[in-house]
C-alpha cells in the first residue's frame, strides 16, 4: 500500500508541472497576438432550445444558471489576468452567448454566422453561415486577437472539436487547433 501511495505522489507532482508548462507556453501564443479565440458558451443546463424559441426573447431561450455566470467571469479573469489582448469580441445572437460575453469582456459585437444550427428549424443555415465566416475570417488583420463566443456546433464545424461549455479553443488562421482550456463552472 505504501509503494502504491508514493507512486500516486510521484504521478501527481509530474503531471501537474506538464499541464502548468502547457497553460504557461499557451499563454504565450496568446500574448504573442494573431489567434482565434472560440469560446463555447458558459454552462447552460439543458440541452437545445425550447420549441417555443425565439431570437429576440431570451426568456424563450435555454440560458445560463448561476453556475454560468460564475464560468462566464472566470473566462474574463483569465485573459485579464494573464494580460491577453483581444482586438474584438464577436457573439451569437443567441442569449446564452451574449450573456457569456457582456459577463467575460464586457464590450462585443453579434455576428448571425455565431449562431446556432443544432436545430431543425436552422440547420439549414449552416453552410451558409461557414460561408460567411470564411469571408469574414478573410478581412482578419492577422495581428490580434480576436473572440467568438458560439456554440459547440458551429465550433465542432468550423474547427472538428468538440468543446465543453465555456471552453476556450485557439486556433490559428487556418483553423488548425493549437490548445485548448477548459474552465470549470
Amino acid at each position: 500500500m505504501k509503494i502504491l501511495k508514493y507512486f500516486l505522489i510521484i504521478f501527481i507532482f509530474l503531471n501537474s508541472p506538464i499541464k502548468a508548462d502547457s497553460n504557461e507556453a499557451m499563454i504565450n501564443e496568446l500574448q504573442k497576438g494573431g489567434k482565434l479565440i472560440f469560446i463555447r458558451h458558459a454552462y447552460a443546463p439543458g440541452g437545445g432550445d425550447p420549441s417555443n424559441f425565439n431570437i429576440n426573447n431570451c426568456e424563450t431561450q435555454r440560458n445560463l444558471n448561476d453556475e454560468g455566470r460564475v464560468q462566464s467571469k472566470k473566462i474574463g479573469n483569465f485573459f485579464n489576468q494573464n494580460d491577453i489582448l483581444i482586438n474584438k469580441i464577436y457573439s451569437s445572437e443567441w442569449c446564452r452567448c451574449k450573456e457569456t460575453a457582456e459577463i467575460a469582456f464586457k464590450n462585443y459585437e453579434t455576428k448571425n454566422f455565431l449562431n446556432s444550427f443544432f436545430s431543425a428549424k436552422f440547420a439549414k443555415n449552416r453552410k451558409q453561415q461557414v460561408i460567411d465566416f470564411n469571408k469574414f475570417l478573410n478581412t482578419w488583420d492577422q495581428k490580434q486577437n480576436i473572440i467568438f463566443v458560439t456554440h459547440y456546433v458551429v465550433i465542432s464545424e468550423l474547427l472538428n472539436y468538440a468543446p465543453s461549455s465555456g471552453e476556450i479553443v485557439i486556433s490559428d488562421k487556418n483553423l488548425k487547433v493549437i490548445d485548448t482550456l477548459e474552465i470549470e463552472y
